[in-house]
């Protein structure tokens, strides 16, 4: 039930909104939900039949353009149009991302890389892009990371590696831009039901990592509630946010991850490799898929 002080409280209302990775998952559902919010809402991708079919979903429609977050040049000449079709952006939320799974010794080297690109180096050249829009309007960054920013997970390096980037340059960026009214938020998520993680439950090797997971970290929470937390702390320019909220509780023992995680691992992957082979997953999703299909035909 909303309060009648929750409606009254739109602090989005008539406000410039910029979402990477719009086209689906997280992306899309916090863009319908900024939206509803009362924001004029900006889509980013590269699958611009999607990012179409998405805009013309919103109240109210919404613009879109298409582009990849890791081309300088390009997300510079977005953020120019953003702000000429609509104005300078008052929030930015840094949410494109890609993942693959599977030993690292037997991983694609340009996958590999490609997620690490995609995840830490786009969500810099995002911030880059708009960081004097966010400046001119005291606005807000957030940064979407994960759980797999707090405790590394066996079979996961490259997606791990990039998420404990985007914490470290997103707590850099409070630090930098506080004294210049911009707020920096980081989005910690677990599971979430998107094409992404049901893509990776079709892998032996993620399927059975994440059944082996105590039982609330392996739970696949609904995009419509993530993205309803995630609104909820770009109005209150949260410095932090957890999806869902039980991930707040992690933090004071994140130190005590890494070794919980080799215990498990060292008595749970022997048990699993007798019985499966662990192969290298490739791109995960549709979103991996549409990236592996822009980079062939650029």
């Amino acid at each position: 039930m909303v309060s009648s002080r929750q409606q009254r409280y739109r602090p989005l209302v008539g406000r410039v909104a910029v979402v990477t990775g719009a086209a689906r998952g997280v992306g899309e559902a916090t863009a319908r939900r900024l939206a509803e919010r009362g924001a004029t809402v900006a889509l980013l991708g590269h699958n611009a039949r999607a990012l179409e079919a998405v805009a013309r979903s919103l109240p109210g429609g919404a613009c879109w353009w298409e582009v990849d977050v890791t081309d300088d040049a390009g997300m510079d000449r977005t953020a120019a149009l953003v702000r000429a079709r609509l104005g300078a952006p008052a929030v930015v939320v840094a949410n494109a991302g890609i993942a693959e799974g599977g030993p690292f010794g037997e991983s694609d080297p340009v996958s590999w890389r490609r997620v690490i690109e995609v995840n830490l180096v786009g969500s810099s050249i995002t911030a880059r892009a708009f960081l004097p829009d966010l400046i001119a309007t005291r606005g807000y960054y957030l940064q979407i990371a994960s759980l797999a920013a707090m405790g590394s997970s066996p079979m996961m390096s490259a997606y791990c590696a990039s998420k404990a980037g985007v914490e470290s340059f997103a707590h850099t960026l409070q630090a930098e831009l506080a004294h210049r009214g911009v707020g920096v938020g980081i989005a910690y998520l677990n599971w979430t039901d998107t094409d992404m993680i049901r893509d990776a439950d079709q892998h032996t090797v993620l399927r059975e990592l994440r059944a082996h997971m105590p039982l609330p970290a392996r739970k696949v929470y609904p995009v419509a509630s993530v993205a309803a937390r995630l609104v909820h702390a770009v109005e209150r320019r949260s410095p932090a946010v957890y999806a869902p909220a039980w991930l707040r509780t992690v933090q004071p023992f994140r130190a005590l991850l890494p070794p919980m995680v080799t215990r498990l691992s060292r008595a749970e992957l022997p048990r699993i490799e007798a019985h499966h082979t662990f192969d290298a997953t490739g791109l995960l999703g549709v979103g991996g898929r549409d990236d592996v299909t822009l980079r062939t035909e650029s």
